[in-house]
């Protein structure tokens, strides 16, 4: 069978369908959030309403898997959609995207025992929220390091309970519409039931703990605090706010992951999105390389002819396009390998790294470029170039940092004795 690259009915259904959703339910929630001050919590809240909206199609339902109850698609139906919606109307809908980001880890390890916590975000009802709350005010780069801190969120064993302190940062979603908590976040934290042992691994003590708002709300007031709600240049509609647990009680239901499981989940649930942080590079380079064109083909700066005649103009835009165009055929190709292969885990999961680095890392160039080329009128709020440069620059530092994280696991793959650098590609290799 040759190569095709043209989409599939289910494919070309998934983005005629995100195209709607991005341009008639996305794009106006714009105009509601910017009627608040940059970085004011009330820019978050005021998107409740498009959020529910977007839960009554089935969005939410859509980023659960089949085998759970919902009615998740491939990934590539995903990428698809995360970059027509990147490309519209970005900040409202990394909302939703972080809320299937937040239920990963349960789509990885739920058991049936764990049925009843997908069940708000099935019923298509509300506007639950879901986060996957890993990052904390320190960094957690070196977390698994021999002779590290490791993570400073701890839970501890008590009886039937899990007794959870400390602070995150960084977690999308994480406090919920009123700012006292989400309805489930899978927390990340470090197991000191029992002190660390010869031999033993940082990740050994690591694990996933789900605390839900009913938990929290049990737990009473203090239990659960935002410290502080951080300002950012982009997605600015978005909350991921430091947050400090203070001796949470869950009962032992609430585990995912038992201790030496939870890093394992918790990187592979990046694994996926590493795919889609791609997909939003490619969104946002779509809308530059998009506002660009226009604005090329109707102002001329004073001249003769319009700026898309000048070959100084052309160039960056032609450059822009190229780099669109191969960063979406490696997030589909990466989307595609994850699920199909061919080769090992190791093999597609390069892919999926090698799509974050290159996409987030692309974004950020093409934006700037644009901006070279239409010049100082693109340094007008009035124009959509400046925020889309500041959307851009959190690509290669959130969902686990190109320097810190990504690449450095890429080397890890390179380093291993069976790695096979085409696997992915042209299958295993075969010894001669």
């Amino acid at each position: 069978m040759p190569i095709d690259f043209h989409l599939s009915p289910s494919q070309e259904g998934t983005y005629q369908t995100a195209r709607s959703l991005a341009r008639n339910l996305l794009l106006p929630s714009r105009e509601t959030y910017l009627q608040y001050p940059p970085n004011s919590p009330l820019r978050f809240q005021s998107t409740q309403p498009t959020y529910t909206a977007a839960v009554s199609t089935g969005l939410l339902k859509g980023q659960i898997s089949p085998a759970h109850g919902g009615t998740g698609g491939t990934l590539i139906e995903s990428a698809i959609l995360v970059e027509e919606c990147y490309s519209v109307e970005p900040s409202t809908a990394l909302t939703i995207f972080a809320t299937g980001l937040g239920l990963t880890p349960l789509n990885l390890a739920a058991g049936p025992q764990h049925a009843e916590f997908f069940a708000p975000f099935l019923s298509g009802e509300g506007s639950p929220l879901a986060s996957l709350v890993f990052s904390e005010p320190g960094g957690v780069a070196n977390a698994l390091e021999k002779g590290g801190k490791g993570f400073q969120t701890t839970a501890r064993q008590d009886g039937d309970e899990w007794v959870i302190s400390g602070e995150k940062m960084w977690a999308t979603n994480c406090a919920g519409w009123d700012f006292k908590g989400c309805d489930l976040a899978c927390v990340v934290c470090r197991d000191v039931t029992t002190p660390l042992e010869s031999g033993q691994e940082p990740k050994d003590k690591v694990m996933i703990i789900l605390v839900t708002r009913a938990d929290l709300d049990r737990n009473g007031k203090g239990s659960f605090e935002v410290l502080r709600h951080v300002a950012t240049p982009g997605h600015t509609s978005v909350s991921g706010p430091h947050v400090r647990y203070t001796n949470v009680r869950v009962p032992s239901k609430n585990v995912l992951c038992p201790p030496g499981q939870g890093a394992q989940v918790a990187f592979g649930s990046f694994d996926g999105s590493a795919v889609l942080v791609g997909a939003m590079g490619v969104g946002l380079m779509r809308a530059a390389f998009d506002a660009a064109i226009a604005f090329a083909k109707r102002d001329d700066r004073g001249g003769a002819v319009p700026l898309l005649e000048r070959q100084a103009f052309g160039d960056l835009l032609s450059g822009v396009k190229m780099q669109t165009e191969a960063a979406r055929a490696l997030t589909w190709k990466a989307a595609h390998a994850m699920e199909n292969g061919p080769g090992d885990y190791d093999a597609r999961r390069e892919l999926a790294l090698a799509a974050k680095v290159f996409c987030s890392e692309a974004a950020v160039k093409a934006c700037s470029d644009i901006i070279n080329a239409v010049g100082i009128t693109a340094y007008d709020l009035d124009q959509p170039f400046s925020d889309l440069l500041n959307t851009a620059v959190v690509l290669p530092i959130f969902d686990s940092g190109n320097v810190g994280i990504r690449r450095r696991h890429m080397q890890q793959l390179m380093l291993k004795p069976t790695y096979d650098a085409w696997a992915a590609t042209y299958g295993p290799s075969v010894s001669e």
